[in-house]
């Protein structure tokens, strides 16, 4: 028998398993949900939308097909890369607290000035340096890194989140605009040819007038910021 709360404690306790000591990755991963949310609903405005003639619609629902999958892939993208250089600066200790320098010097993991190197061993904020593998990270290091680290995430994880949809996200989707009006530009000036296996009606063709109109329309519509 179906069990709402039933159903709602094994979501608890999926979104706790998967993002409970991971807030960076499920900021991203909300994000991309909005944006796909977000581009259903713009899509389904048009192609229900009784004002607007099929003419339009098969203009501009690939358009925002296509105009969704820039967004999706430039905010994932961006986002979880700059996520990743923020939980790598964690991982390596480049960035610490004072708490965890003083318990990375205790077990002799930091190069203080004029201390020479031991060959073959890594010290903090070297690249391939992993605090999450010293000896000592579950019983002294963990309680004070894990926060500090989610913490980091979720600063870069909204940086990457404010720069690719503000910046990165509207000149991506700019870009293909001009090079889909120019493609609709060209086709609108070839000529007709009478032998044609697949004639097309030039009569029905968008004007240029109509076609920028729509363009602007479009672009000038609300998408999703942060």
């Amino acid at each position: 028998m179906f069990s709402p709360s039933k159903m709602w404690n094994g979501f608890k306790s999926y979104i706790y398993k998967n993002y409970g000591e991971n807030p960076g990755s499920m900021l991203v991963h909300t994000g991309v949900l909005g944006w796909i949310l977000s581009s259903m609903a713009q899509v389904y405005a048009v192609a229900f939308n009784n004002k607007i003639s099929k003419e339009q619609k098969v203009f501009l629902i690939p358009q925002e097909i296509a105009d969704a999958a820039v967004n999706i892939l430039s905010f994932y993208t961006l986002t979880s890369g700059v996520k990743y250089i923020g939980s790598k600066l964690t991982k390596t200790a480049k960035l610490r607290t004072s708490e965890i320098t003083a318990l990375l010097k205790k077990s002799g993991h930091v190069l203080e000035k004029g201390q020479k190197r031991v060959e073959n061993r890594v010290y903090a904020g070297d690249w391939d340096f992993d605090i999450t593998k010293l000896e000592n990270y579950n019983s002294e290091i963990a309680d004070k890194f894990k926060p500090f680290r989610n913490g980091a995430e979720v600063i870069t994880g909204l940086v990457g989140s404010v720069i690719s949809s503000n910046l990165v996200t509207p000149i991506a989707r700019n870009k293909y605009a001009a090079i889909k009006q120019k493609q609709a530009l060209s086709n609108m000036n070839k000529p007709s040819e009478k032998n044609n296996s697949n004639p097309v009606s030039y009569g029905s063709r968008i004007s240029m007038e109509r076609y920028q109109n729509l363009v602007a329309s479009k672009y000038s519509s609300g998408s999703l910021k942060i």
